[in-house]
């Protein structure tokens, strides 16, 4: 009997925060280049070692003078006093303002000795000799009088040395974030590098046989799938303040996982891994953790991410011996979190548990987090008794109104990727709720503060001609879920428009705004090696074929297809597609079935014209296809329906040529030039 972990007590997600609580992640403080010290802080106090400005300055350009020598002059009759040099900034004075005298200075210059304010050059005149009050210099001649039109007090216009900072003062203190303010302070000071807070050293270790490197060659025969998470929670280490460290990627083998969980204990502060962490039997890294640790949890009642692991990895004896943390505390122990294989499970549980503690120990503050109201859009059910993190997307309706947004979920299992894009934020979904009905007023924690709704939510089939159209419309989402699903979702009054392909059963209150036409049939391999004529070879012949999905309207433009061969051939459409081979294996885009043809996976596939042709293989017309955009009747004033509308009235409609998609796809067509 295989060795299998189960799930019996999960911890609650208040036991998993204090287990994490416990781990001790704080790295040593360090020195770091001023350069390299924004957003870092502060390890400990920091003094000025000299005043700024370390002299008396001219705050602005002007004449320096003996204030005594400005009392009582005005517009009316000005104080003259003699000009007896200049002083510029970044030179040293060789002049000295006696009584009746006074020197020309720039902003910024040391004041010459003698002189203790300055008189702004605008409440000046200059004047040559024997020109007593009249303005001039005349002939371009260098004045030798000034004529001071205001009076000024001692210090006016003059900034004294250490009136910034003096000498011994507390400038910064520790745990100050550095920000280009404190930059500049601490520049001024004359100070290149600062002790800073350590940032955490986090250790990422992606498992499971089946992950390859981005990058690297993927066999999808072999079940491998590009490894996301390690770059994922990679960025949201660097986020939270930590400095990620990759690992080499390890597999379901216990010797190497132990291995490079060893290693990365030793050089890191945290350790985390994603994946082996459920109750499978070839999930071995609990066991690495209590034979070369402390396990302290294994499974936490929350959905995504129920397969947590929270514990320490001992380090090894050269580590504390050699040049490890003087904390005796920590010099023999790493922290450890297992994340869940899954990547939104993976980020989410991250998110939740794991960047918070994290930022504690890089001494950085919670970022800024926004939390809006929203209502449900549909009803979502729930009743497993875990806390539920629930992503979910919003469409703000009337943006200018004030009135709360439509919430609906995004949530295509903790396996999709483009679940993390696809939402906006997070509902907190208490374990006693069993529902959230439609219209119900809920909670949306927003993955972040600039986060935006999209201007507008279409769902519906995908196709090549609508991929260009959303490009030409600002901040659309779309959900490629399929006809029939599309129109189920406008019915129930979430999306402001569905696009259709084909024929539809279901009857939805809406309106058209528009669509073309394309080609569809049969993709075969180059050159039609099997001699696939039409349908009919499909049943007839030992072909291997790769369906679409019952959601896609290609899917139901077979069956309609079908339903009239048999009817030709007087059996029932049932007979005939148990003799296609293949006819329920079935993928989810418009490029999958070519994709498997050129892969050897299959003989054909139901596609598209311009799929066939773009990726190389032949095809076999079976007929025209229209595709329709539908709009929800009170969302048709809204401004990003209109702009679609806008875009739909023009497109292809010009023959324009490179920029024009109708004119560019192979088997496209306007609805209105076809029929359709």
């Amino acid at each position: 009997m295989s060795d299998r972990r189960e799930f019996r007590d999960l911890a609650t997600p208040d036991a998993a925060r204090e287990a994490i609580d416990s781990l001790d992640l704080a790295p040593e403080p360090e020195t770091v280049p001023l350069t390299d010290a924004r957003g870092r802080v502060l390890a400990e106090r920091i003094d000025a070692a000299i005043d700024v400005p370390g002299f008396d300055r001219a705050s602005m350009d002007g004449y320096a003078v003996r204030a005594r020598d400005t009392f009582g002059a005005d517009e009316v009759d000005p104080a003259e006093l003699d000009l007896v040099g200049a002083v510029h900034a970044g030179s040293t004075p060789d002049v000295t303002v006696e009584p009746g005298t006074c020197a020309e200075i720039s902003t910024g210059a040391v004041m010459p000795d003698g002189a203790d304010a300055v008189v702004m050059v605008e409440r000046t005149d200059e004047m040559r000799s024997g020109d007593s009050n009249e303005a001039g210099g005349g002939d371009g001649d260098r004045p030798d009088r000034i004529a001071v039109r205001t009076a000024v007090a001692p210090g006016d216009h003059v900034m004294s040395a250490g009136a910034d900072i003096a000498a011994g003062a507390r400038a910064l203190g520790p745990g100050t974030r550095l920000t280009p303010r404190e930059i500049g302070l601490l520049s001024a000071l004359g100070i290149d590098e600062v002790p800073v807070e350590g940032k955490p050293r986090v250790g990422i270790v992606s498992t499971g046989d089946e992950l390859v490197r981005p990058g690297d060659d993927l066999d999808p025969s072999r079940g491998e799938i590009y490894d996301v998470n390690s770059t994922t929670i990679a960025a949201g280490v660097e986020e939270a303040g930590g400095e990620p460290i990759f690992y080499p990627h390890a597999g379901d083998d216990y010797d190497e996982m132990e291995r490079l969980l060893r290693r990365a204990a030793d050089e890191c502060d945290l350790v985390l891994s994603s994946g082996s962490t459920s109750a499978s039997a070839v999930d071995v890294i609990y066991r690495v953790i209590e034979a070369r640790g402390d396990l302290l949890l294994h499974g936490v009642a929350v959905k995504p991410g129920k397969p947590m692991l929270i514990g320490r990895l001992d380090r090894s004896e050269s580590d504390a011996d050699d040049g490890g943390s003087d904390d005796e505390s920590r010099s023999g122990e790493s922290a450890y979190v297992g994340l869940p294989g899954y990547p939104v499970s993976a980020l989410t549980i991250f998110r939740t548990f794991v960047a918070p503690a994290i930022r504690e120990a890089a001494r950085q503050p919670e970022p800024a987090t926004a939390t809006i109201e929203g209502r449900m859009g549909v009803a979502e059910r729930y009743g497993e008794g875990r806390l539920r993190l629930m992503p979910v997307g919003l469409l703000d309706l009337n943006p200018d109104s004030g009135s709360p947004p439509l919430v609906y979920p995004v949530d295509k299992g903790s396996g999709a990727t483009t679940s993390l894009v696809e939402a906006d934020g997070v509902v907190t979904v208490a374990p006693d709720t069993e529902v959230l009905d439609a219209g119900e007023t809920v909670s949306v924690q927003l993955f972040s503060p600039d986060v935006r709704p999209p201007s507008l939510l279409g769902v519906g089939e995908d196709d090549p001609a609508l991929n260009r159209l959303l490009d030409r419309l600002d901040a659309p989402r779309y959900l490629p879920i399929g006809s029939r699903e599309g129109l189920r979702r406008l019915r129930d009054g979430v999306p402001d428009v569905a696009v259709v392909a084909g024929t539809t059963d279901r009857e939805v209150d809406s309106v058209e705004l528009g669509g073309w036409s394309r080609e569809w049939g049969i993709v075969v391999p180059e050159g039609n090696p099997a001699d696939v004529d039409g349908l009919a070879s499909l049943v007839d012949c030992d072909l291997r074929f790769v369906n679409r999905s019952t959601d896609s309207g290609l899917r139901r433009s077979l069956d309609d297809a079908l339903d009239d061969l048999a009817t030709r051939r007087s059996v029932s459409r049932s007979e005939l597609t148990d003799r296609i081979d293949g006819y329920a294996h079935t993928v989810r885009a418009f490029e999958s079935p070519v994709r498997r043809v050129i892969a050897g996976d299959a003989d054909a596939g139901l596609g598209l014209r311009e799929t066939a042709e773009r990726l190389g293989c032949a095809f076999v017309a079976l007929g025209d296809q229209p595709v329709t955009i539908h709009a929800a009747p009170d969302r048709t004033d809204r401004d990003a329906v209109r702009a679609l509308a806008s875009v739909l009235e023009n497109f292809g409609a010009d023959g324009s040529g490179e920029d024009d998609p109708i004119d560019t796809l192979a088997g496209y067509s306007r609805n209105d030039e076809t029929g359709s």
